[in-house]
């Protein structure tokens, strides 16, 4: 059993390199396993690509909306000009000259409680509206009063400023402007009118036929006179849509004339 020594010598030493090859391929082995580098990993590792970051965009600038722009043309009609379908009378713009006539005043053909003229684009717009009322609501409409002179104005004004406008400071007298009531009379003149059908309607409809409520309730401050759901005066459909769509209701306002609460 003792053999050669020099036998034993070499076995011993081939038994002692196949242990450390076994020892070499199991810790390799539990390095995979574990997900460790060793000299595959380290390759692998060396020769990846790196995942490219993507780069944050800025948010787009946020745009204003376009700014609304007035293409309304203010300036096309005259406001001092008797003659014009736009003139503003008030208590500090008085007709001139104060004894004006109209020179196209013509009969309206409408229902009256005292005969009325206007001129004669007024007078148009003024059938078409009434006869709109009946059409569309099954309302009749009348007159109650419509163009008036210098001369009757002074019969008509009773020293009430707030009710009455003086002699040469009314509307009326440029032939644009009716008070318009129930055909049946009922709440003729007086504030109740905004209550009935009649007057319901033409706050509603006057401005499609260039008519506006001359003195509304809340602008006495402005207007210079008590409310008057019964006042209604042409300036037009153009002007008379402007002002229904912006939500203006008094000609002061609308072209920056100063408010006319008083007389000076």
């Amino acid at each position: 059993m003792n053999g050669n020594p020099s036998a034993r010598v070499r076995r011993n030493r081939i038994i002692l390199v196949v242990v450390l090859a076994a020892a070499a391929v199991v810790a390799l082995g539990a390095g995979l396993l574990l997900g460790g580098g060793g000299p595959f990993a380290a390759a692998k590792g060396a020769g990846s690509t790196p995942t490219p970051t993507e780069t944050a965009r800025p948010a787009p600038a946020s745009t204003a909306p376009p700014a609304s722009v007035d293409t309304f043309d203010r300036a096309k009609f005259s406001l001092d000009d008797p003659n014009s379908i736009w003139v503003v009378v008030n208590k500090l713009r008085p007709m001139n000259p104060q004894d004006f006539v109209p020179s196209d005043l013509v009969p309206v053909d409408v229902p009256y409680t005292n005969e009325p003229e206007l001129r004669q684009e007024a007078a148009d717009a003024v059938i078409a509206m009434f006869q709109a009322a009946t059409d569309e609501a099954g309302l009749t409409l009348a007159s109650n009063s419509a163009y008036r002179s210098y001369e009757t104005q002074v019969n008509v004004y009773d020293g009430d400023d707030t009710l009455t406008a003086r002699p040469g400071f009314s509307e009326h007298q440029t032939g644009l402007v009716m008070d318009i009531g129930a055909e049946s009379g009922e709440c003729s003149l007086d504030p109740c009118f905004a209550d009935t059908p009649e007057g319901a309607w033409l706050r509603d409809n006057a401005w499609r036929f260039g008519f506006i409520l001359r003195y509304p309730a809340d602008k006495t401050d402005i207007t210079g006179y008590a409310f008057e759901p019964w006042h209604f005066r042409y300036v037009g459909v153009e002007l008379a849509t402007e002002m229904h769509e912006t939500g203006v209701t008094t000609l002061e306002e609308f072209f920056g004339l100063p408010p006319a609460p008083n007389y000076e």
